[in-house]
């Protein structure tokens, strides 16, 4: 596709132990570029899809982000801890005993939909200019808004552990299943934690797509905007979105609310294209040369 270096997308089978920014160092190394980045932090305990855009692809990275997530977890009730999964420390135990299938099944319901999540002290959330993990290794708590999601849908499951459940959720970006977890356990009239998390799918991207970092294997920009309305343009259109012109709606037969991906004949994307003015669009991101 041009320019200095590889373009594309990636996905990655991320191990457990390793920080998204442990996998995008080690991608840039193995693609050798430094224009690599992701779509979306995976917690190091965590496995799992991790979308990394590489050149070009890094710049559309936010289309990316923006799609729904679906996971698979299990957490323990009964048991608090400071970070809301298995790697902090015990904070409070509950005697939830009684709690059974069914009971999470009713809570969990209450989940459903859009929801507001208060972001866990051990996350990326700036505030007030500085990561929420970075305060909470200095031993600070402060007080962090509420942020809206969606849980699109959410499952649970018996374990062969009386206090450890499966989850299966589908939500939006931005949602932590952490927190899911322990404001299961505070709505069961107790507590809980995430015990173990994985990423199966960021959009269409699902787990067969994805690979070990080792055998990291690069997808074309237009495969990896799969899912997205395409509109393909030729000539003095093309032209115009090569220069990242505003061009009239109608004329590229844009409809919906978009984006749109702009491909040309061959499938080659070349820009994704937003909703402007009345009747007209414009250039999110231009990827194509304009010559």
């Amino acid at each position: 596709m041009g320019g200095a270096g590889p373009d594309g997308f990636a996905v990655v089978d991320k191990e457990a132990g390793w920080t998204s920014h442990d996998v995008v160092a080690r991608a840039r190394k193995l693609l050798g570029t430094r224009k690599v980045g992701h779509a979306g932090t995976l917690d190091p305990p965590a496995t799992g899809v991790l979308v990394l855009g590489v050149g070009r692809g890094t710049r559309l990275l936010r289309f990316i982000t923006e799609l729904p997530k679906t996971y698979e977890a299990t957490l323990q009730l009964g048991v608090e801890t400071t970070t809301l999964d298995a790697e902090g420390e015990v904070t409070a135990r509950h005697d939830m005993t009684g709690v059974d299938l069914a009971a999470l099944e009713e809570a969990a319901a209450g989940f459903v939909g859009d929801i507001e999540q208060i972001p866990p002290m051990v996350s990326a959330v700036k505030v007030g200019g500085r990561r929420l993990h970075e305060l909470a290794r200095a031993g600070e708590v402060v007080e962090r808004a509420p942020r809206p999601v969606t849980i699109h849908e959410l499952s649970v499951e018996p374990t062969d552990r009386p206090d450890v459940f499966g989850l299966r959720v589908r939500c939006s970006s931005g949602t932590y299943i952490r927190t899911l977890a322990a404001d299961l356990g505070t709505a069961l009239g107790g507590g809980a934690h995430l015990l173990t998390l994985r990423r199966t799918a960021v959009g269409p991207f699902d787990e067969a797509a994805a690979r070990p970092l080792a055998q990291i294997e690069l997808i074309d920009l237009a495969e990896g905007l799969a899912g997205r309305p395409v509109v393909v343009v030729e000539g003095e259109l093309a032209t115009a979105v090569r220069h990242g012109r505003a061009i009239d709606a109608a004329a590229i037969g844009a409809s919906g609310p978009g984006p749109w991906a702009i491909q040309d004949p061959s499938g080659r994307l070349l820009a994704v294209y937003e909703r402007y003015r009345e009747g007209s669009v414009k250039p999110a991101v231009v990827v194509a040369p304009a010559s």
